[in-house]
């Protein structure tokens, strides 16, 4: 067995080039024109965890230095260090040096949302310094929480949750590569649960992979920590129906059995209801419920007992169901 046999296969099948990156196909072109150009503006890469950020960052770096990557490319995590002293160290000590394989050096700052307001005024001030033989990398989950000065700065490339299409066609090639059988049911819900994230989908697929080459829908929502969506969907139908024991049988086999949280359980409530047609609820009857459902939500991330707070929103489901049938 090789190294890269004991690697995570996140790392394993990590894209190495911009050819190779899935999806983003609004933002790829632009990318790979600064490379064939050897010019990069700073940059700030907004969007959810898993869509290709720091691929694309790492591959940009890869193409334009070459052999020189090790030398003129520094990675850092702002949420390790999320204080003014890392912008006063390892950044403004990696940009004094020059740069080998090209005109400018490369540092790619993950998480840049996480740092402090004052490191980010001292990056704004380096930044401005370091212009000539530096270019910044920045990566965040939601850009509007950088300051201006810093967003002004960047050229802002939006990444997008992953669609369908590309996240299977990433899969396929882990699934020949690693010898899998996966059934296209079992695609679908591993869809359902990473969404839009390949990397968690990927983390799922080796999960699941450890369990048997044969993978099916029932291994991905175990290794997943989710519940089977016709369970969620029958409970939801049973409290429109008014049958809140035959409903809560279904929520006890999810906290007892299955292992799940109520922050798990609400969330793929809230999913299914949203994806439930016309003929079986009501728009009117459907707002209504999420507004409970946020209530509740709420109540679970302040720290309210699972049960007592998930048994609730489904009194509620029902006593909502009940108004509208008077």
């Amino acid at each position: 067995m090789s190294i890269q046999d004991t690697f995570p296969w996140t790392e394993k099948y990590r894209p190495k080039i911009l050819d190779n990156v899935i999806g983003q196909k609004h933002i790829l072109p632009r990318l790979k024109s600064y490379v064939s150009k050897k010019t990069l503006p700073n940059m700030l890469f907004a969007g959810p965890p898993g869509v290709g950020k720091t691929c694309c960052a790492i591959a940009i770096a890869r193409e334009i230095f070459g052999n020189t990557f090790n030398q003129d490319f520094l990675e850092l995590n702002a949420s390790d260090e999320r204080g003014i002293n890392v912008v006063r160290g390892a950044i403004k000590d990696f940009s004094r040096t020059l740069p080998l394989g090209a005109n400018f050096k490369i540092i790619f700052l993950d998480e840049a949302d996480a740092l402090t307001t004052d490191a980010q005024q001292a990056l704004r001030r380096t930044m401005e310094k370091y212009t000539g033989t530096v270019r910044f990398i920045l990566n965040a989950n939601y850009s509007s929480k950088l300051i201006s000065p810093i967003q002004s700065r960047c050229s802002l490339f939006k990444f997008r949750p992953l669609l369908k299409e590309d996240i299977l066609e990433g899969l396929n090639k882990i699934i020949i590569s690693e010898n899998l059988d996966m059934s296209s049911e079992a695609k679908d819900a591993l869809f359902d649960v990473c969404e839009g994230d390949m990397r968690t989908a990927t983390n799922y697929l080796q999960a699941a992979s450890s369990v048997d080459k044969k993978i099916s829908v029932e291994t991905i929502y175990e290794v997943s920590n989710s519940a089977q969506p016709k369970d969620v969907i029958t409970m939801i139908e049973k409290c429109l129906n008014g049958n809140f024991l035959e409903a809560r049988k279904f929520l006890e086999n999810m906290i007892f059995e299955q292992g799940l949280s109520g922050e798990d359980i609400i969330n793929q409530i809230y999913k299914k209801l949203i994806s439930m047609s016309e003929d079986k609820i009501d728009i009117s009857t459907k707002i209504q419920i999420i507004d409970k459902i946020a209530e509740i939500n709420f109540r679970l991330v302040e720290g309210a007992n699972d049960r007592i707070q998930l048994e609730a929103l489904l009194a509620q489901i029902i006593f909502i169901a009940s108004k509208k049938g008077d």
